[in-house]
């Protein structure tokens, strides 16, 4: 049984975590599949966005403990697991995360390393590595006080306590929150959307944003200037300005 499984309709691709017997606990095969996965996708003209989900009960429970456990720390050093997450990061299309149930560790940290997070009802978002002797170490305490605050992020990270689909939302990690057998149709359906405009000026988009959290103030009103004006030399750039005026559907092409 494939641990990711893969589904693509029209312009967007469904990654769906499949290690029900783990809890899709995200072991360095599962990370791999979905790197693979995700750069397959970069290089496929066809897919616009790509929305990452688990199943009714639980998005991902966290790293496999069975792996973590057999290694001490020159193995820890040697793990392969931060190029990992590193190439998952460094795709460039928008990435959509569908959450039901348990977000949790590593799991957590995925759902954060997405652009768009959307959240059912019953989904629970925490970074418990705290209570096992240990800490977040996939950049879950960088991105989640990014996301909600110093208050927030240092009572998750020092307590391990987990909060609710509504806390995420008013605390800024979470962009909606629906019932919990809609949620995936809800985040394919605004894949959909966002899929429908211009690729180049999407990456553009993506990476002004992504850069924000790096750089001053200054130095990011100057990149995203630069990305503007290299978007000035596209052909969608025109085909976009051109459909407005002309009151019609754009048709992007990515170039």
């Amino acid at each position: 049984m494939s641990e990711l499984l893969i589904s693509k309709n029209e312009r967007v691709l469904t990654l769906t975590l499949n290690r029900p017997q783990a809890r899709n606990a995200l072991n360095n095969v599962l990370l791999e599949q979905i790197a693979q996965a995700l750069e397959a996708a970069q290089q496929d003209e066809t897919i616009g966005a790509v929305v990452i989900t688990g199943n009714a009960r639980i998005f991902a429970a966290g790293a496999d403990l069975k792996e973590m456990a057999s290694r001490d720390m020159p193995a820890t050093l040697n793990d392969p697991r931060p190029q990992l997450w590193a190439r998952i990061e460094r795709f460039n299309k928008p990435l959509l995360a569908a959450v039901n149930g348990y977000a949790l560790g590593a799991g957590c940290e995925l759902a954060m390393l997405s652009d768009i997070v959307l959240a059912g009802d019953n989904a629970r978002f925490g970074l418990p590595e705290i209570t096992l002797g240990i800490m977040p170490g996939a950049g879950g305490t960088q991105r989640l006080i990014r996301s909600v605050g110093k208050a927030l992020a240092y009572k998750m990270i020092l307590t391990g306590e987990a909060i609710t689909a509504q806390q995420a939302q008013q605390a800024g990690l979470v962009a909606d929150v629906h019932p919990c057998a809609l949620t995936l149709e809800y985040a394919q359906n605004l894949a959909a959307r966002i899929a429908q405009h211009a690729p180049l000026a999407l990456q553009a988009a993506k990476t002004a944003l992504r850069q924000a959290h790096e750089l001053s103030l200054t130095q990011g009103l100057q990149q995203e200037r630069q990305l503007f004006t290299l978007l000035a030399a596209t052909e969608d750039r025109q085909e976009g300005i051109n459909a407005f005026l002309e009151k019609r559907p754009a048709a992007f092409k990515g170039r």
